[in-house]
């Protein structure tokens, strides 16, 4: 493990995706964090379900309509699998640049055909450390994806040696989650979003649940939060066109993007509309001290013997009980002799 550092930066990458394009997205994605890399950004957090984009068309057409791009949905989402088809050219470049990543995904289950909404996070030398799923989908989210459970409900620790951990849009709402983070001692959150405020009857109210959220969990779990959103281009609003039928629920722009401080001071942004960006701060972890005298949610404010809490981290599908990323640290240790991995 790397010299742990007080202060580096990080970015949240304000970006569309290649709409319903893996491949096309993924090579975006490998450019995204280039960029980063020349910034000298340590951490870039993509927004939800990145690649190959989140389903807005899910909210704009009837269910029996939606079949056939359900089915491309799928053939277009991403097997996490170590060094596999999906993942080595991501892995390979975060190796490369020193970048660690969290980034959205909709995952396909290896062999199968269930997806989750999920984000991946590589570490800087290229590991995969580990898959959250979203644990509830939300409204007619349900059509594309599986629930989550609490054994990906956790935090990573990064080689920058402060733990990551990530939630998904309304994911934020469920207390419980959030506080299931606070107890695994999370540094640095990864809030992951759509373009909310482009759906219809959202167009004035998006941002501002984003923003009150996202902060909210930064002064409670007193935590740095890096907060990625998309907004929606013309390649998503022609594939649903051209495949789907004229619609006018999902408008064009959206996305907030920002860093927030554990006191919820802007370190940057918030960015909003069909601008790309790489959102980027430095955050400094010497001024933790003086927010932790005032409140530590995981600490001296917790009050266990009133508030008690537990979650239930039981795996429930297949992967998920067999550690499919551990053979890839032990091949490490292999080839390297450098075991510090675990």
């Amino acid at each position: 493990m790397s010299a742990k550092l007080t202060k580096f930066k990080v970015a949240a990458a304000h970006s569309a995706p290649v709409f319903m394009d893996k491949k096309a997205t993924i090579r975006k994605c490998i450019s995204l964090i280039e960029e980063a890399a020349k910034d000298e950004i340590k951490l870039l957090v993509f927004p939800e379900t990145f690649v190959p984009g989140y389903p807005y068309f899910i909210e704009c057409y009837p269910p029996l309509k939606q079949v056939g791009a359900l089915a491309k949905y799928a053939e277009e989402s991403v097997v996490v699998e170590p060094n596999g088809e999906d993942m080595s050219a991501l892995q390979e470049v975060c190796r490369r640049t020193g970048v660690a990543i969290n980034l959205g995904i909709s995952e396909r289950i290896s062999g199968g055909h269930t997806l989750f909404n999920s984000q991946v996070i590589i570490d800087n030398d290229g590991a995969i450390l580990g898959v959250h799923r979203k644990l509830q989908p939300t409204f007619v989210e349900r059509l594309v994806w599986a629930q989550g459970n609490g054994s990906t409900l956790k935090t990573w620790p990064l080689a920058l040696g402060y733990n990551l951990g990530g939630l998904a849009c309304w994911e934020h709402t469920m207390n419980g989650a959030r506080q299931a983070l606070i107890v695994q001692d999370q540094h640095i959150h990864a809030g992951a979003w759509p373009a909310l405020s482009t759906m219809s009857g959202f167009e004035d109210v998006a941002d501002a649940q984003i923003e009150a959220l996202m902060k909210t969990h930064a002064l409670t779990a007193q935590v740095f939060v890096v907060t990625a959103s998309n907004y929606v281009d013309e390649s998503c609003l022609a594939w649903m066109r051209e495949n789907l039928g004229e619609q006018d629920f999902v408008k064009s722009g959206g996305g907030w993007s920002a860093i927030i401080h554990p006191f919820c001071a802007f370190i940057a942004g918030p960015h909003t509309g069909g601008e790309e960006k790489l959102v980027q701060g430095e955050v400094d972890f010497s001024s933790m001290g003086a927010v932790k005298v005032w409140i530590d949610a995981a600490g001296h404010y917790k009050r266990p013997e009133i508030l008690e809490f537990k979650f239930d981290d039981t795996p429930y599908w297949p992967d998920e009980k067999t550690d499919r990323f551990k053979a890839q640290a032990q091949d490490k240790c292999n080839s390297t002799e450098d075991c510090t991995r675990t």
